[in-house]
């Protein structure tokens, strides 16, 4: 019988601290991927950082529509893709100097609608002189769902202009421009929403 009282009270203590203890690493975890991450744009709040620029496929002579507007749950990269004369992708991007030489990529919140978008990065390559260097990877969406998605600044393909490059090198010390980037080869309209964008340290 003593025996049995002891591991009852066992039992009790730790039914009790188990929620406490939960709520701690919860807690830690938490504060431990603050840490390795660094706020390039926050699109919420009382003071949302500015919406970003487009490109479309108008400068080639395509047809598509797109661009980016602040709403209550952050950037909406909203429009209409268009296959006509040759198009076929729209963009938003915002320029400046970022160092993010300390991390190993760009992790953003977005609620999608299912299609497959690509982040796109330019630092300080130039092809030919002809114009900077994009390094980019395609990331899918959930359509109705709010993700967040990691890209790695080591599994970015190198291009400009749509052709395909090699030898490139990406200087995550210098970047210039951060964008996003529909080019899936589907006609009809498409929505994004992005709450923030983040360099991070880690991909967990």
């Amino acid at each position: 019988m003593r025996l049995q009282h002891i591991l009852s009270r066992r039992h009790n203590v730790w039914r009790t601290y188990l929620p406490v203890c939960t709520l701690l690493f919860g807690a830690f975890t938490m504060n431990l991927k603050a840490d390795t991450m660094n706020t390039l744009f926050d699109f919420t709040g009382n003071n949302p950082s500015p919406a970003w620029d487009a490109t479309n496929d108008g400068v080639m002579g395509g047809l598509s529509g797109g661009g980016a507007q602040l709403v209550e749950e952050g950037m909406l990269f909203s429009g209409e893709l268009s296959l006509e004369n040759n198009g076929g992708f729209s963009s938003i991007h915002a320029d400046g100097t970022f160092d993010l030489s300390e991390y190993d990529g760009i992790r953003f919140r977005m609620l999608g609608d299912g299609r497959t978008y690509q982040l796109r990065l330019q630092s300080d390559a130039i092809f030919q002189q002809r114009g900077p260097v994009s390094f980019g990877k395609e990331f899918a969406t959930v359509k109705g769902e709010w993700i967040e998605v990691f890209v790695p600044f080591d599994e970015l393909k190198q291009s400009w202009r749509g052709r395909k490059l090699s030898g490139y090198t990406f200087n995550a010390g210098h970047v210039r421009r951060i964008g996003l980037m529909l080019a899936d080869k589907q006609a009809g309209e498409f929505s994004l929403k992005v709450s923030w964008v983040s360099a991070d340290s880690t991909n967990k």
